[in-house]
């Protein structure tokens, strides 16, 4: 006996609109290839958005640094002056302070500080009236700037104070005669006043004014059930 001829099955037929595709894939819209290499990274990490934050926050930083230019030149017009007084012992000149329980030093600190915390005030109501969405980027410039700002009004109020050579200034002035002593920041400290100040402002203007995202939309839940389906 021999065995009967069954016709192979036929192959499977592929459309001729496009290859064929393992079921529940379905096509692919338009630019989806190029979506999914955009969210792996392949076009850049760091996107228009975020380049315009840091471009925004460095011009912010250079803008609150500069100034430090008033602020130093303020501390230099506002600082109490500590007065000194020269003498020779020994055919040497020393200098003593001629009022040994004054208060001055600690004022000049004091005047330093205060004006940190002013320009702190302003420049965080500045920098958030202008641009009152924020952004880590624009808060990070913001604070680097109080810091240069800080540095840079330091510097400055020394440069355009006394004579930094308190025996030379002694000589000039004479035996006996009260000067001033140079303009000198004693507590370091004062420095962070500024941007700390425009740190803890602005962080809480951004949460009592600042923009908020918008509440979801519970009615239009998808995966909400409604009532009548409850009580079936």
């Amino acid at each position: 006996m021999t065995a009967p001829l069954t016709p192979p099955p036929p192959p499977h037929e592929h459309s001729a609109q496009g290859p064929w595709q393992p079921p529940g894939a379905g096509p692919q819209a338009p630019g989806s290839q190029h979506a999914e290499y955009a969210g792996h990274g392949w076009y850049g990490q760091d996107g228009p958005g975020m380049k315009t934050e840091l471009r925004e926050a460095a011009v912010i930083a250079v803008a609150v640094a500069l100034g430090g230019v008033l602020l130093g030149v303020l501390w230099w017009w506002l600082a109490p002056h500590v007065p000194l007084v020269g003498d020779v012992v020994e055919k040497s000149w020393v200098v003593y302070l001629k009022d040994t329980e004054g208060e001055q030093a600690i004022g000049v600190d004091g005047t330093f500080t205060l004006l940190g915390l002013a320009f702190g005030a302003v420049s965080a109501l500045v920098v958030f009236l202008l641009r009152r969405r924020g952004g880590v980027p624009l808060v990070v410039g913001l604070a680097l700037g109080g810091l240069l700002g800080s540095l840079l009004a330091w510097r400055l109020g020394v440069w355009l104070g006394p004579e930094q050579d308190v025996i030379a200034h002694a000589r000039e002035v004479g035996r006996g005669v009260t000067f001033s002593a140079p303009l000198k920041l004693g507590a370091k400290g004062a420095l962070l006043a500024w941007p700390l100040a425009a740190l803890v402002l602005h962080l809480g203007l951004m949460a009592l004014f600042g923009p908020r995202d918008p509440e979801p939309d519970f009615a239009t839940d998808p995966y909400a059930t409604s009532p009548s389906a409850e009580s079936r």
